[in-house]
């Protein structure tokens, strides 16, 4: 096996083995606490310019298959794992994870201790860092690391979105016509919506408020994306201009970006929440929920205005996980409810959804 080197913006070095593609690839190095779930990982949107740091010991296993993807391709920057399970054991599955990396031309690195990397991360935070198999000169490759900038301040939506208006469904027959912004969407998320009685029509990032009205939406959906939620400032715009006018929800970036529309702040998490087993108190009902994350911002929730409420707290570390705003009829949450990876304990929010449009169609 090929060698390859993972180096860390703060010059701690790993060694390991070509895993996926040869070549180089530059990112913000972070973790994923999911023992499962790598293809859903592997094809999220929210990835882009990350290099993603798995911390089950074995991926690959169950292979891959061409049902599981959440976007048109592999989103992550670059694949850290500690062991590429070489044998897949499931009836689904049509490729290796290592022969689908190469095919998409993503290079990864194998034979790291993730342990001691993720052990890394929490104490320093999430950096940038840089896996080559064709370079293992560490001053080369600071060099090269030096030259990329960092995740704040950085908008990452627009690289993700898609560049044209689509009706994700063939047959409108839904009772509910939803406009769906694209910060870097989720295929599941669509399915629900569409499960759950909405017509979505997906939008670019840079929509403007004219457009969605134009469709007459009953409501409209802030989906995930990468990036810093600030630096979206198209999106703050449109939203603000939309508040009042349409109810509203919003997931993980879409959460931020309603959130600063409404008057909040938001800031970079030191390492950020990603994983399938994070667990969230809704404090409408004390219930706790067990959610799927990936974000590396959070809503400062010092910063809300009179007006917006906490609805959820992430149990980890007390961060915002949830808010509402009955003035404007809008509602948001810091994680994924549409459960691709993860468990399905938040799938009620697309009800709420369907429910605040119902009051409003009525109104």
């Amino acid at each position: 096996m090929k060698n390859a080197v993972l180096l860390l913006a703060d010059g701690r070095a790993f060694k390991g083995s070509a895993f996926g593609a040869e070549g180089e690839s530059i990112g913000e190095v972070c973790f994923n606490t999911g023992m499962t779930g790598y293809q859903e990982i592997l094809t999220d949107p929210s990835y882009c310019k990350q290099i993603v740091t798995m911390t089950a010991p074995h991926i690959g296993n169950y292979g891959i298959n061409t049902e599981d993807v959440e976007s048109k391709r592999i989103q992550v920057g670059g694949f850290i794992i500690k062991e590429e399970s070489p044998i897949t054991s499931n009836w689904r599955s049509e490729i290796s994870i290592g022969d689908y990396l190469k095919n998409e031309k993503i290079v990864g690195i194998q034979g790291v201790d993730t342990r001691a990397l993720t052990s890394h991360i929490r104490d320093n935070g999430a950096m940038n860092g840089i896996i080559s198999t064709l370079d293992m000169d560490i001053a080369s490759l600071r060099s090269k690391l030096d030259s990329m900038p960092d995740m704040n301040g950085l908008d990452l939506a627009k690289e993700v979105s898609c560049k044209n208006k689509y009706s994700w469904a063939k047959e409108q027959n839904g009772k509910y016509n939803v406009a769906a912004v694209d910060y870097g969407i989720k295929h599941n998320i669509l399915r629900l919506l569409e499960k759950n009685n909405c017509n979505v029509t997906v939008f670019p990032a840079n929509v403007s408020s004219s457009e969605i009205l134009d469709m007459k939406p009953h409501g409209v959906f802030l989906s995930n994306g990468p990036g810093d939620p600030a630096a979206v400032t198209y999106g703050i715009k449109t939203v603000k201009e939309l508040l009042g006018r349409v109810p509203i929800f919003g997931i993980c970036l879409g959460h931020q970006i309603l959130a600063i529309a409404l008057g909040a702040d938001t800031f970079k998490l030191k390492f950020g929440h990603r994983g399938i087993n994070h667990p969230v108190k809704n404090l409408d009902t004390g219930m706790i929920e067990i959610t799927s994350q990936n974000h590396g911002f959070a809503v400062d929730l010092k910063s809300l205005p009179k007006n917006v409420i906490s609805t959820h707290i992430n149990l980890n570390d007390n961060t915002s996980a949830g808010i509402r705003c009955a003035e404007f009829s809008a509602f948001s949450v810091q994680y994924h409810p549409e459960s691709s990876p993860g468990p399905h304990d938040s799938r009620y929010l697309f009800n709420s959804f369907t429910d605040l449009m119902r009051d409003a169609k009525k109104n």
